[in-house]
C-alpha cells in the first residue's frame, strides 16, 4: 500500500470477532497474538467484555448489537480483510449482526469457533444464540471448529469417542456447514476429526494431556484462519495450526494462579528487557527542549 507515502506492502489483514479476556490468554487478544505470530496483521471487533482472570470468568458484559455493528462496518470500510475468525458471540443479537455482516461482505475465508461455555463452565452464549448458530451461522462459515461439548450442543448427540466424533462431524455438515473440525483435545489422545463434506481425516495428537491451559480453542481457530489466508488447503492448514498450538502449549508459562496461557511467540524467542538498562536510540529522538 502506498497510503501516506508508505510503500511497504501490508501482509494479510485478518479480522477477529470475539470477546475480550482481561488476562489476555483467550479471545481477541489470543487471536491477535496468533495472527502476528503468523506474519499477519490483526484487527478486532469486541463482542463482549468478560470479567475474568486465569482462574475463571466472573461476569460477562455483552457489547450492544448496534455497537458491534458499528465496529464491524468501520473496519470493513477501511481495510481489505482477507479472512475472518469468529469466536465468542455472547448472545443471539450479536450473532445476527455478525451473520448480516458476513452476508454483506462475502469474505473468502470465515472460520467460526462456536464458543458456548468457558473452560470453567460459565455460559458465553445464550440459548437463542446457540439456535442461531445451528440454523444460520453454520452455512455462513468456511469451516466451524467445535470442541466435543460444543459439537454435542449443536448436534444434540452424545460424543464420547472417535466414531461418535465422526458421526457428529457428518451431522454438522448435513446441518449446513461446508466443513467442520471436531476437536478432541479433552480425550486421552487429542485426535481431531476434519470433514470437508467429502472425506473424513483424523489429525493425530500427542499423548500428553494439557488440562490446565487457557485459550487453546481460540488459538487453534486463529492459526487455522492465518494458514487458510496463506492459501493452504483445509487439511494442511489444520495440521499446521494443531502443531503450532501444541508447541505454544508446551512453551506456556503461568501468569496467574489458574490456567496457563499459551506462548504465542515461542518461535521468536523474545528476550525480556534487562532491568535497569536503557538503550537510547542515537538518532531521530531528541530530549524535550525546555524554556519555551
Amino acid at each position: 500500500m502506498s497510503t501516506n507515502g508508505h510503500t511497504t506492502t501490508a501482509p494479510p489483514i485478518l479480522l477477529t470477532i470475539a470477546g475480550f479476556d482481561p488476562s489476555c490468554g483467550a479471545g481477541t487478544v489470543a487471536d491477535l497474538k496468533t495472527f502476528a505470530a503468523h506474519g499477519c496483521y490483526g484487527v478486532a471487533a469486541i463482542t463482549s467484555l468478560t470479567v475474568q482472570n486465569t482462574q475463571g470468568v466472573e461476569a460477562v458484559h455483552n457489547t450492544p448489537s448496534a455497537e458491534l455493528r458499528e465496529q464491524l462496518e468501520i473496519i470493513a470500510k477501511d481495510c481489505d480483510i482477507a479472512a475472518v475468525k469468529i469466536g465468542m458471540l455472547g448472545n443471539r443479537g450479536n450473532a445476527v449482526v455478525v451473520g448480516e455482516f458476513l452476508d454483506a461482505h462475502k469474505f473468502p475465508i470465515v472460520v467460526h469457533d462456536p464458543v458456548i461455555k468457558s473452560s470453567s463452565g460459565t455460559e458465553l452464549l445464550d440459548a437463542g444464540g446457540v439456535k442461531f448458530i445451528a440454523t444460520e451461522m453454520l452455512k455462513r462459515a468456511s469451516v466451524i471448529t467445535p470442541n466435543l461439548d460444543e459439537a454435542s450442543v449443536l448436534t444434540g448427540m452424545e460424543i464420547k469417542d472417535l466414531p461418535t466424533m465422526e458421526m457428529a462431524a457428518r451431522k454438522i455438515v448435513e446441518m449446513g456447514a461446508r466443513a467442520v473440525i471436531v476437536k478432541g483435545g479433552h480425550m486421552d489422545r487429542a485426535i481431531d476429526v476434519v470433514f470437508d463434506g467429502n472425506e473424513i481425516v483424523q489429525l493425530g495428537g500427542d499423548k500428553v494431556k494439557f488440562e490446565n491451559t487457557h485459550g487453546t480453542g481460540c488459538t487453534f481457530a486463529s492459526a487455522l484462519t492465518a494458514q487458510l489466508a496463506a492459501g493452504r488447503g483445509l487439511i494442511e492448514a489444520a495440521t499446521l495450526a494443531k502443531a503450532y498450538v501444541t508447541k505454544a502449549i508446551e512453551k506456556g508459562y503461568a501468569v496467574g494462579k489458574g490456567r496457563v496461557p499459551l506462548d504465542h511467540f515461542y518461535r521468536l524467542r523474545i528476550e525480556p528487557l534487562t532491568r535497569g538498562t536503557h538503550e537510547l536510540p542515537t538518532h531521530g529522538m531528541h530530549p524535550a527542549e525546555s524554556g519555551h
